[in-house]
């Protein structure tokens, strides 16, 4: 029997936002030209929820009054918004910090092409999908091919100064092929600078490791095969308090494509919400601290050295 995960909360500090709030995360829509093993938001091609430039407008409103510093565009392949570029381009000229989140097979495909100059112009910093160096495991994850044109990607933004040039950061992110805690961060980025640099003359600047979630394509893979109870009971016993405080619940807003609030991407794909205003078009402008709401996929973030989308916490 898994407790509640509130009952590990025994600082009710922790159990709240902070008062002003340091990222605003936004899933841009669950279009995807890949249908990845592990992606707690189901995204693929066959999905077809996509936010409208009306709700991207009610984000960038709220990013400038709150003062967020950090607008995180994600998806799906959040390049396949047909305003994708357009909220880029405003989320720079606010000031914040834009960062993308890309599995960067897309960005090789006809009409995406021009994407890696479009944000090494405006400083966007690029987050992206790798879930191992080598070819096998990765396509395991993501499908067949995948691993080439990923290692074909990071190449050419490497030739655009990516991850070479301190105001263009490269970030890659790890994610477990089973149901099993990720290695250490900072000796499997070592792993990860070694590998990349000698096979490929690859450089990046931070590897995130994230624990996989227990929802989506991954929560119902554990169901499939026997595994979801223990799972959740690994992800139980290696609860970590040390990690409360670095949950990124606690100081960021993810936005849904439909303008949906949440505490996090999580709780997005869980189909949690907020325990406040449902949607970005009835916030006001005004930050204001909030009850977290947590759930039993919590533990996922507060396992080990913790996980959140910038990787570990503790």
């Amino acid at each position: 029997m898994i407790p509640p995960f509130e009952s590990k909360i025994h600082n009710p500090v922790f159990g709240r936002t902070l008062e002003r709030l340091d990222i605003l995360q936004v899933n841009v829509g669950r279009l995807c030209n890949l249908s990845c093993k592990h992606c707690h938001m189901e995204a693929g091609p066959g999905r077809t929820e996509v936010m409208t430039r009306e709700t991207m407008e009610h984000v960038l409103r709220v990013l400038k009054s709150w003062g967020f510093r950090t607008l995180d565009i994600t998806g799906g392949a959040p390049e396949m918004n047909p305003h994708y570029q357009w909220l880029v381009e405003e989320g720079v000229k606010s000031g914040a910090h834009v960062m993308t989140r890309s599995n960067l097979v897309i960005l090789g495909e006809p009409g995406y092409e021009h994407l890696p100059e479009f944000f090494a112009q405006n400083g966007v910093e690029v987050v992206a999908s790798l879930p191992y160096y080598t070819e096998r495991d990765c396509n395991r994850q993501r499908g067949e091919g995948t691993f080439t044109a990923v290692i074909a990607m990071l190449k050419k933004l490497n030739s655009l100064g990516y991850g070479r040039e301190g105001h263009l950061p490269l970030d890659l992110v790890y994610n477990p092929g089973g149901a099993f805690l990720p290695p250490g961060q900072s000796d499997l980025e070592r792993e990860y600078r070694d590998r990349l640099k000698t096979d490929y003359g690859i450089e990046f600047t931070r590897l995130f490791a994230i624990t996989n979630n227990p929802i989506g394509r991954f929560g119902d893979f554990l169901k499939r095969t026997g595994n979801f109870d223990r799972y959740m009971q690994r992800l139980c016993g290696a609860f970590n308090p040390a990690a409360l405080e670095g949950m990124m619940c606690r100081f960021q807003l993810s936005v849904a494509w439909d303008g949906g609030l949440y505490d996090c991407d999580f709780n997005q794909a869980a189909g949690l919400p907020i325990k406040g205003p449902a949607n970005i078009r009835e916030l006001g402008d005004s930050p204001e601290a909030r009850e977290i709401a947590f759930g039993p996929h919590c533990y996922a973030c507060t396992a080990g050295a913790g996980s959140s989308c910038g990787g570990t916490t503790a």
